[in-house]
């Protein structure tokens, strides 16, 4: 019968494999992701900036007991285990080899596959090389242009590892549904076609972001994601899609049921459309059904943006169904307070109905406050200071926040013409004809170079133009020079700095710097969510003479800017936070753990070796000495310009596919102007080469040389062992403990020139060059008053200057050393040093000295030669010079020295014949230690 009932079916045609079209994972077992896999759990809490006690334990170093945190994950039902130890106080890539070293040594949790995931490709790599079986890489996005993608997209395939593609691109993060389309298709193309990636292998998050945070901008943000999921199964085969839960309910911070309703809910539609995995907390999901059916209604409404009122409703919910079961009943009975507690109650519970007169009554009150400027002052700012207390405390919502700094406005709206009449009587009694700043103060805010996050800067941005503070936001990707530039021009009484990922804090410490520099003293803020008032104490404050602070939330920073504008308070409130931030370092220095370094002798002994004499002999360059170049022909050098940082300059980027040069000229929003802008500097550029009005001048050198320990001997001719050296160049070794089991050595630079005990006769060269004329140019467009173009020509002049560089150093390799002499190579493959050897320059990582520059200039002569001067900061005149030396190792590399530790500093000291203190002086930023 049962023959019977089949005898019209096809046989099945069976795969070629059981595993066909699933998505292979393993820890110590198995794991597939296939077409009938359900929703897979990826266990959060092993996150320092997502579990406290998390962060605590690794803080701590307690790694064992931080186990148990990845071990409960696992029995909730993690299926995937989530690891980052994102954190500006922790060393990322040592922390991260280190637990990833103690799960393997716990089969319960070792069982599952990890999720390596850090901001910071250094941290992921050092995961990738102690993770048991195949694990996910989370995350790499486009952010950085399509050759950092595929570079490291490169490095994950080589590990075996899937991988997580994040929904950005150069221009920022996707929050259209369109834009998370177009950019997970582009990039899919990239990894499939460019690099032959197993689509199976490819995650696509397209960014879940916060919703109800009361900003109407906010709202489709759930809807963008699963329509954006829908299309992106459908299209992309292979494919799964991923996603950060916790980042969807951020706006109920602290409402635990709430936001896990709100979970519960989105992944119910979001599974529907194809999502496949998402970063949760195990075990803390509800089932569907199982919610309150007017909590239910309620996510719905606010999830698919149904209702306007969607937040207010959820948030009227959250207070009357709190905890314990009591309902809050609202009264007037606050009515019948003074009426400072009124103005108070109103701010801390985002009622508008009586602050207009409650604010006329207290302004009526002329004996209490003679000027309307004292009700903001007083009653006003106090009721925002608890605002700001208890949103720091978990206990008050963001759009209840944004409700308080509507009420704050209203009230000051309403003073805002006394205020004016205040300020026109004043001027007709002193007889000033000067315009008032009608603004409480004016603030820039910016998310750091390098980060494209900007929700919270975008709600700090609302609360403080809520409060009358004028904002300039200057979005995201911002570079320092903007940050400050922006400052200087519009009288800026603040900056504030906001970052997501753990490199933006570096860029933080950058622009402390540069404002230290420059002498400039406006207060600096410090926000965004992988930033801490430790870190801001540590590692930025001490960067700033003037106010450095560190602020929590949107709410506070209202209370931290009025404080430091009024005349009576700040210097009392700048000296509270100095008392407490050194307190804070005390406490962080007193608790730091010894770092983790191997000392100068035992990183030498585990230095990078090459085999000398069983390698082909070295090539000798076609001579010993100075080869100077008075006039080099700038046409040659044309061909080697890399336009993109020109374009970098004018702040011009295409989207993809029109992002490269010269495809950037048909992109619809900058094209037509790149087009212009190019044009013009074609033109300019053939006028500056056919009058002679800019001059490339330099010089190329080469010398024997042999190692001894960290160091480069130079000689005058092959006789080394019988003569004296007429220079030596001093190394840095590396310090910084690595990962034991990936054997990786500790690399310096004299590891790539042969030791003097090998009988091998090897060389090093050197270069500088420059583009002269451009001063005289820009004095001449000054003049003419032609801004343009003397940005213009010192653009063009840098160009030149490193096409010079290229161009030379090609001819090294080919010519004058001619040790690749038959190098045949694209110019995008000497962007991307396809070549052998390499030309790293004293001040950069390989070598972070910079008075090593004094050497080569004694060396080859070059200021004489060439024309080309140090300053007394060692930084080269003109602007637009290059220089650095010639290795011609084809296993030489760059790489970073990194921290390094007193023992070095000292060595390196005693090898230079210098002080100690001058010493750290130049080498402060790499300094594994404090010198004071």
């Amino acid at each position: 019968k049962i023959a019977e009932a089949v005898k019209a079916c096809k046989p099945r045609i069976p795969a070629s494999s059981v595993s066909e079209g699933c998505m292979l994972l393993s820890g110590l077992e198995p794991f597939r992701i296939g077409q009938y896999t359900n929703f897979v759990n990826i266990g959060e809490r092993c996150n320092v900036a997502g579990s406290r006690k998390f962060a605590k334990l690794i803080m701590g170093g307690n790694y064992e007991e931080a186990l148990s945190v990845a071990k409960a994950q696992v029995e909730m039902g993690a299926q995937i285990l989530d690891i980052n130890v994102d954190d500006g106080m922790l060393d990322g890539p040592s922390t991260m080899s280190r637990f990833c070293n103690f799960i393997a040594s716990e089969p319960d949790i070792a069982k599952v596959p990890l999720c390596i995931d850090s901001s910071n490709f250094s941290v992921i790599e050092a995961g990738l090389k102690c993770c048991q079986g195949k694990c996910i890489v989370n995350s790499i996005s486009l952010k950085e242009g399509e050759d950092d993608f595929l570079a490291k997209a490169r490095q994950i395939k080589k590990y075996g590892a899937a991988v997580v593609v994040m929904a950005f691109d150069e221009v920022g993060q996707a929050t259209e549904t369109e834009e998370k389309i177009l950019i997970c298709r582009r990039a899919y193309h990239l990894l499939v076609s460019k690099l032959g990636f197993n689509p199976n292998d490819i995650i696509f998050d397209p960014n879940i972001l916060t919703i109800g945070t009361g900003m109407e901008e906010h709202n489709m943000y759930a809807v963008n994601f699963i329509d954006a999921t829908k299309t992106i199964k459908e299209t992309l085969p292979g494919v799964k899609v991923s996603g950060g839960l916790s980042n969807l309910s951020f706006a109920f911070r602290g409402m635990d049921a709430i936001r896990e309703a709100m979970h519960g809910v989105f992944l119910y539609h979001a599974i529907k459309s194809g999502m496949d995995m998402g970063i949760v907390n195990a075990g803390n999901l509800p089932v569907y059904d199982d919610i309150h059916k007017d909590l239910l209604q309620l996510c719905e409404d606010l999830i698919w943006n149904k209702d306007p009122d969607a937040t207010e409703k959820l948030l009227r919910y959250a207070q009357t169904h709190a905890q314990g079961g009591k309902k809050v009943v609202q009264t007037d009975e606050w009515r019948n307070g003074s009426v400072e507690e009124r103005l108070e109650y109103a701010l801390v519970k985002g009622i508008e109905k009586y602050v207009i007169e409650d604010t006329e009554e207290a302004r009526l009150k002329k004996d209490k406050y003679p000027r309307p400027l004292n009700i903001i002052e007083g009653p006003l700012m106090n009721g925002m200071k608890i605002v700001g207390d208890l949103f720091g405390a978990g206990k008050m919502f963001l759009p209840q926040v944004i409700k308080s700094a509507r009420v704050m406005k209203k009230a000051v709206g309403h003073l805002i013409p006394y205020m004016e009449q205040e300020r026109e009587e004043m001027r007709a009694l002193s007889g000033s004809t000067e315009e008032d700043n009608p603004y409480s103060g004016t603030i820039v805010l910016a998310t750091v170079k390098g980060d494209v996050h900007d929700i919270g800067k975008n709600i700090v941005g609302v609360v403080l133009g809520c409060n009358n503070f004028r904002v300039i936001d200057l979005g995201v990707m911002t570079p320092c020079d903007k940050i400050l530039r922006a400052a200087l021009e519009n009288k800026a009484d603040f900056i504030g700095l906001s970052g997501l990922i753990t490199p933006s804090l570096d860029e933080m410490i950058f622009v402390a710097k540069e404002m230290e520099r420059l002498e400039i003293k406006i207060p600096l803020l410090i926000g965004g969510a992988t930033t801490s008032k430790t870190h801001t104490a540590v590692k930025i404050a001490p960067r700033y003479s003037a106010p450095v602070i560190h602020v929590l939330d949107a709410s506070k920073s209202v209370v931290v800017c009025s404080q430091l504008l009024d005349e009576n308070l700040k210097d009392d409130f700048f000296e509270e936070i100095l008392e407490e931030y050194e307190d804070i370092r005390q406490d962080h220095y007193d608790s730091l753990k010894e770092r983790r370094y191997l000392s100068l002798q035992q990183a030498r002994k585990k230095s990078f070796c090459y085999d000398w004499l069983a390698q082909p002999k070295l090539v000798k360059p076609q001579f010993i000495g100075t080869k100077v170049f008075e006039d080099y022909d700038l046409q040659k050098l044309v061909e080697y310009i890399d336009w993109k940082p020109f374009f970098d300059v004018w702040q011009l980027r295409g989207k993809y596919p029109n992002r490269g040069f010269p495809k950037i000229f048909n992109d619809r929003a900058v094209g037509e102007e790149a087009k212009k802008v190019y044009n013009e500097a074609q033109s300019l550029l053939k006028t500056l080469i056919a009058q002679k009005k800019l001059k490339a001048k330099g010089l190329v050198g080469f010398w024997p040389a042999r190692s001894i320990q960290d160091d480069i001997y130079l000689y005058a001719n092959e006789e080394t062992q019988s003569s004296e050296p007429i220079a030596k160049f001093y190394g840095l070794r590396q310090q910084a403990e690595k990962d034991p089991a990936s054997m990786e050595p500790y690399y310096c630079l004299s590891d790539f020139i042969a030791p003097l005990e090998s009988g091998v006769n090897d060389y090093l060269g050197l270069f500088a060059v420059a583009c002269f004329g451009v001063d005289e140019l820009c004095k001449e467009y000054e003049k003419q008053c032609d801004d343009y173009r003397i940005i213009m020509v010192k653009a063009l002049a840098d160009r030149l200057a490193e096409a010079f560089a290229e161009e030379l150093h090609e001819r090294v390799r080919k010519e004058f050393w001619a040790y690749c002499e038959n190098e045949q190579l694209e110019f995008s493959e000497l962007r991307r040093i396809r070549y052998e050897g390499i030309r790293p320059a004293p001040g950069y990582p390989c070598q972070p000295d910079h008075t090593e520059k004094l050497t080569m200039w004694k060396l080859a002569n070059i200021e004489e030669a060439t024309g080309i001067q140090l300053t007394e900061s060692l930084a080269m005149m003109p602007a637009s010079a290059v220089s650095g030396l010639y290795f011609s190792n084809p296993e030489s590399k760059y790489f970073a020295v990194g921290k390094i530790l007193k023992d070095q500093v000292e060595d390196y000291a005693l090898r230079k014949n210098i002080g100690v203190a001058e010493a750290e002086k130049w080498l402060g930023p790499i300094l594994g230690y404090d010198p004071e």
